[in-house]
């Protein structure tokens, strides 16, 4: 298994498919999101997608419970962190006064990371995918498939707030040659 510090060819292949962890009590409650665990995690199937040469996930509980009910042995990704919201976890959006994280992508006001801050982490880790040849799978959060998806598109960062990802969806994307191209986004995993 190749890993990003490997040497890469530039016409090589590289896929990859994006799935967002399954609803939580924070997804349900519009909160901003902690550690928490699944709320259904029984309710998801398991899913074969034919040829993955690595299957990764991000370090938080709901990301790998939902890797291990999809039926993959993932390693754990840091780069596919969530956004850190700081102090905020855990709290009701409607309970954070200060918006200024909102308008302001380089703003983190909770002490966190900011938005400017995740999608250079999320840009430098899909280069660092480039020219792999490989076929990957990756559960992580629906801020990281965002900053994806407006890497890919190179659109400009505010867009980042107007690109939905529901829980337990899939983007494919794929590289060949000099960029990435975004394949499919928002389908159900499990339909």
């Amino acid at each position: 298994m190749s890993t990003p510090g490997d040497a890469a060819h530039p016409n090589a292949s590289t896929r990859l498919v994006l799935v967002s962890h399954a609803g939580t009590t924070a997804t349900r409650r519009a909160a901003f999101p902690d550690d928490e665990p699944l709320e259904r995690p029984s309710a998801i199937r398991p899913v074969d997608l034919g040829r993955i040469s690595s299957f990764r996930t991000g370090p938080e509980l709901r990301c790998r419970q939902t890797a291990a009910a999809l039926g993959w042995d993932c390693s754990v990704d840091s780069a596919l962190a969530d956004l850190d919201f700081g102090t905020w976890r855990g709290q009701a959006l409607d309970e954070v006064v200060d918006t200024s994280w909102l308008t302001d992508l380089s703003a983190a006001p909770h002490g966190g990371e900011s938005v400017h801050d995740l999608l250079a982490r999320v840009s430098a880790w899909l280069d660092g995918l480039r020219g792999l040849g490989e076929r990957v799978a990756a559960v992580t959060h629906p801020a990281v498939i965002r900053a994806a998806v407006v890497h890919v598109l190179s659109a400009p960062a505010q867009s980042f707030w107007r690109i939905d990802v529901a829980p337990l969806s899939y983007t494919q994307l794929s590289h060949r040659g000099s960029h990435w191209t975004l394949r499919e986004t928002g389908h159900a995993v499990n339909q």
